[in-house]
C-alpha cells in the first residue's frame, strides 16, 4: 500500500512535471489543514510523510521555556523533561495526533489542499519554462474556442490565441495545427498564462529564418518588421557577406521561398526591403512599390520626413487606408508626410508670396489719394498685387473707370521701371504735396485731349478733379489756353469747366 502511494505521487510528478518533494509537501500541509480544522486547535500542528510506511503523522509542537506564556505552542522545562531528559530550553518538544479520528470532511479538506498546491506548483514550472521563450516560433493545435479566443494545445500546457492576435484573413477549425510565436507568459491569468499569436512581426522573422538558410545561420539580417496582419508586411533585410543579395536570398530562385511564407500567411503581401543607414535613403526604399522623387528631413529630432512624389504614385505611395505609409512609418521609426509634386509648389507659391516684401500703394505717382483709398477698400494693398490685376477686375472696383485703369497701369510701369529706391523717393513726394499737383497736370492733359465728349468721360474726368483739388486753378488756367475754335463753341468750353 505504501509503494502504491509512493507510484501515484511519482506518476502525479511526472505528468505535470513537478517533483515529487513538492506533491509530498503538498500532502504534508493538506494533513495539517485537515487536523488543525478537526480539532479546532490553535496549536503548532506539523506532518510528515513516511514514504516506507505510506503514514503521514501529525505532531503538535511545543517549545521548551522557563516561563511558559502561551501554554498552547509552549512547555516548561520540567515538562519537557518528562518526554525527554535531554530537554533544555529553546529546544521543541513533539506530541503525535491521532490522524484516524479525522473523517470524511477533513479527507476532503486534504484533497482540495493537495489539488491547490500541485496546481500552483504546476504553474510554477510552466513559468519558469516559458518566459524565457518569448518570440519561439511553435506548432500548436486548435483545442476549443471561448469567447472569441482559441485555447490551443502546445503539448505540455495549454496556451491562448486572442482575437486580437488573430489574423483578419484567417478562420480557424477545431484541430487545425498552427505555427504561433509565443508573445508573453502571464503569471497572474487565471486560465492558460502562456499567450501566442498569430498576428506579431516577429512570426514573419521567424519564418524567414526556417526558410532562408542565410538568416539562420547569420548572413542575412533581419533589422526590422512592421505589420498590419492579414494585409502587408515590410521587412527591411541586409547582408554581412557584401557577396550576398540580401533581398534576392529572401526571395529565393522564382520566388520560391518567400512564396511559402505567403502560404503560411494564407495570402498575405510581403515587400522585402534592401535596410540602408541613411534616414533619406532609408525612407525611400520603404515606400515601394511606389517611386519616390526626393526626400527632405523636416525635423531630426521629433523624426519627422517630408517625402514628394509625382501626382502619378501619390494614392500608390499612400496606400489603402493610408496602408502603405503607416507601415514605411513604422519601419523606419519616423513620421513621413508625403506631398505631390503639384501640392508642394502649391504651398511654396503661398508661402513665397506670404514672405515676399510688398511696397505700399503710395509709392505709386500719378495716383491720387481717393482713388487709392478706392483701391484699398476692395482689399488691395500693395503695388504687387495691383500689378497682378487684370484691367476687367480693376474695372470691377466702384469708382475705377477705364481712363483710370490706363493711369493705373502707367504708373505701375513707371514704378517698376524706376526701380525700388525712386519709387519710394516718389512716395515720399506724394505725402508731401507733390502727387496733387501731378494729378492736376494729368487732368489738364486729359481735357486738352478732350475726354470730355462723352457723359462717361466727362464724369471720370470730375472724379479726378476731385482727387486732386488744389490744381483747379491750373485746370482752368489750362482750360484758357486752348485753341481758338474750342473758344467758339461756348458749349464745349463750358462742359471742359465741369
Amino acid at each position: 500500500m505504501a509503494n502504491l502511494l509512493y507510484q501515484q505521487i511519482e506518476m502525479l510528478s511526472r505528468e505535470k512535471h513537478i517533483e515529487p518533494e513538492v506533491v509530498v509537501s503538498a500532502i504534508e500541509d493538506a494533513m495539517v489543514v485537515a487536523a488543525r480544522k478537526f480539532y479546532k486547535s490553535e496549536e503548532d500542528l506539523r506532518a510528515k510523510f513516511n514514504p516506507e510506511t505510506g503514514q503521514v503523522d501529525v505532531y503538535s509542537v511545543y517549545t521548551v521555556v522557563e516561563e511558559v506564556t502561551d501554554p498552547k505552542k509552549e512547555i516548561t522545562v520540567a515538562e519537557a523533561k518528562k518526554k525527554n531528559p535531554e530537554a533544555e530550553v529553546g529546544t521543541e518538544i513533539v506530541a503525535a495526533k491521532p490522524t484516524d479520528v479525522l473523517g470524511r470532511i477533513a479527507a476532503q479538506t486534504a484533497k482540495q489542499v493537495i489539488l491547490q498546491k500541485v496546481r500552483e506548483a504546476e504553474r510554477d514550472t510552466i513559468y519558469n519554462e516559458y518566459h524565457n521563450r518569448v518570440g519561439e516560433l511553435v506548432t500548436v493545435i486548435v483545442k476549443r474556442a471561448e469567447g472569441p479566443d482559441l485555447i490551443v494545445d502546445m503539448g505540455r500546457t495549454e496556451a491562448r490565441l486572442p482575437k486580437r492576435e488573430q489574423s483578419k484573413l484567417e478562420t480557424y477549425n477545431i484541430g487545425e495545427r498552427l505555427r504561433v510565436v509565443i508573445k508573453m507568459v502571464d503569471r497572474a491569468a487565471k486560465g492558460p498564462q502562456v499567450i501566442v499569436s498569430r498576428a506579431d512581426a516577429s512570426l514573419v522573422q521567424r519564418l524567414f529564418e526556417m526558410e532562408v538558410p542565410e538568416i539562420y545561420d547569420g548572413t542575412v539580417q533581419i533589422r526590422f518588421a512592421a505589420r498590419e496582419a492579414g494585409e502587408r508586411t515590410k521587412v527591411a533585410v541586409a547582408s554581412r557577406d557584401k557577396d550576398v543579395d540580401p533581398v534576392g536570398a529572401c526571395v529565393g530562385m522564382k520566388g520560391m521561398r518567400v512564396q511559402s511564407i505567403i502560404r503560411e500567411l494564407r495570402g498575405e503581401k510581403i515587400d522585402i526591403i534592401p535596410y540602408n543607414e541613411e534616414t533619406v535613403a532609408f525612407a525611400q526604399k520603404a515606400l515601394s512599390p511606389a517611386k519616390v522623387t526626393r526626400v527632405q528631413i523636416i525635423d531630426p529630432e521629433t523624426k519627422k520626413l517630408e517625402v514628394i512624389v509625382e501626382d502619378s504614385q501619390l494614392s500608390l505611395a499612400i496606400g489603402k487606408k493610408g496602408q502603405n505609409v503607416r507601415l514605411a512609418s513604422k519601419l523606419i521609426g519616423w513620421d513621413i508626410d508625403i506631398k505631390s509634386e503639384e501640392e508642394k509648389q502649391e504651398i511654396e507659391e503661398q508661402m513665397t508670396a506670404l514672405t515676399a516684401p510688398t511696397t505700399p500703394l503710395t509709392s505709386l505717382a500719378g495716383v491720387g489719394a481717393k482713388t487709392i483709398e478706392k483701391i484699398e477698400a476692395a482689399g488691395i494693398n500693395s503695388v504687387e498685387k495691383l500689378a497682378g490685376m487684370t484691367p476687367e477686375q480693376l474695372m470691377e472696383i466702384p469708382g475705377i473707370g477705364e481712363k483710370m485703369v490706363d493711369k493705373i497701369y502707367q504708373a505701375v510701369n513707371r514704378f517698376y521701371e524706376s526701380g525700388t529706391e525712386a519709387a519710394a523717393a516718389t512716395g515720399e513726394a506724394a505725402a508731401s504735396g507733390e502727387a496733387p499737383a501731378e494729378g492736376a497736370e494729368a487732368v489738364a492733359e486729359a481735357a486738352a485731349e478732350g475726354e470730355t465728349t462723352e457723359t462717361a468721360e466727362s464724369s471720370e474726368t470730375a472724379e479726378a478733379v476731385e482727387e486732386a483739388p488744389a490744381a483747379e486753378e491750373t485746370s482752368e488756367a489750362a482750360l484758357e489756353a486752348t485753341p481758338a475754335n474750342d473758344e467758339g463753341d461756348p458749349a464745349k468750353a463750358e462742359e471742359a469747366k465741369s
